[in-house]
């Protein structure tokens, strides 16, 4: 059945967004990119077409390769004419209910009878997804990981109604993108967030109670346990709303204290400092420079 997907719809042009339309059009899919902003599809275009020349610059992709890649990926606004072709749609909007639930039920009134529904969501129930829609058997969580067209993890959720053959189709369109899928059930988290963010939320509490700075938390996670990168980096990085997110997905959803989010992290997301993308989180971003400087929000923050 994965032989039968030709074109593909990818819902939200942002970070995940723009790289899910970068694989998929690398590996001769046709995309349908659509986002309710013209500008931010702009933005997108530009931005798999410069990631696409560091490719070519290491020689892991031709110039010819690159223009055909880009040539096959069409931007929209409209979602009716986005996914009225598609065989597979990937949701990768923002980690928001609601948002989601909303579209999935337009999703659901405009794609052909065989079009499979594939969300990129790292928290949210596939089940609870499918329930807004009438194809409960074609939904499925297709979890990518950040930055795409680099990490090799698909992670592929099965909804309670989800048919096999589904997974089976999308776990081979997978392995066709040159990624490794690994098949999980429906309960909050998956696999990936369900481990990753209590350690990320602990790490958070650490530094909370002054046991240590950012620096050497983050130092001694990455040269102790051989992380490429310490927790509130990866935090940082990730999105500190978005951790936030997950974790009260996990803490309601499993009802245990364990999961329930960090005061520190609560604060820090009110306040704005969600990270790199905000230019602060636990380190400060300037642009254009690679260098990690711990926020002065915690340059004090020593042993007792």
């Amino acid at each position: 059945m994965s032989g039968k997907i030709k074109t593909v719809t990818v819902i939200g042009s942002g970070t995940m967004g723009n790289g899910i339309c970068h694989v998929f059009a690398q590996n001769g899919f046709d995309v349908h990119m659509m986002d309710i902003n013209q500008g931010a599809l702009d933005k997108a275009l530009a931005t798999i077409g410069k990631n696409m020349d560091r490719q070519v610059a290491k020689g892991s992709l031709t110039e010819e390769a690159k223009n055909e890649a880009v040539g096959r990926i069409k931007t929209f606004t409209d979602m009716a004419s986005a996914v009225k072709e598609a065989d597979l749609v990937v949701e990768a909007a923002t980690e928001n209910v609601d948002l989601k639930l909303n579209i999935f039920r337009q999703l659901d009134e405009h794609c052909p009878a065989h079009c499979i529904l594939a969300s990129n969501t790292s928290s949210i129930s596939i089940t609870r997804i499918g329930s807004v829609t009438k194809r409960a058997n074609k939904v499925i969580g297709m979890h990518f990981m950040n930055p795409v067209p680099v990490m090799k993890l698909v992670e592929v959720i099965n909804g309670y109604a989800t048919d096999a053959e589904v997974t089976k189709t999308v776990y081979e369109l997978s392995e066709q993108l040159g990624k490794v899928p690994c098949v999980a059930n429906d309960y909050p988290g998956f696999v990936a967030n369900r481990i990753l963010m209590p350690m990320i939320n602990e790490a958070i509490i650490t530094l909370q109670e002054g046991v240590a700075g950012v620096a050497e938390i983050d130092t001694i996670m990455k040269l102790g346990m051989a992380h490429p990168m310490g927790p509130l980096q990866l935090a940082d990085f990730i999105g500190l709303d978005t951790c936030l997110s997950i974790l009260n997905v996990l803490y309601t959803g499993i009802g245990n204290p364990k999961y329930a989010p960090a005061t520190l992290l609560v604060n820090m997301v009110q306040a704005g400092r969600l990270g790199a993308k905000s230019g602060e989180g636990f380190y400060k971003y300037t642009a254009g420079s690679k260098d990690l400087v711990v926020s002065e929000s915690f340059a004090t923050v020593q042993w007792k």
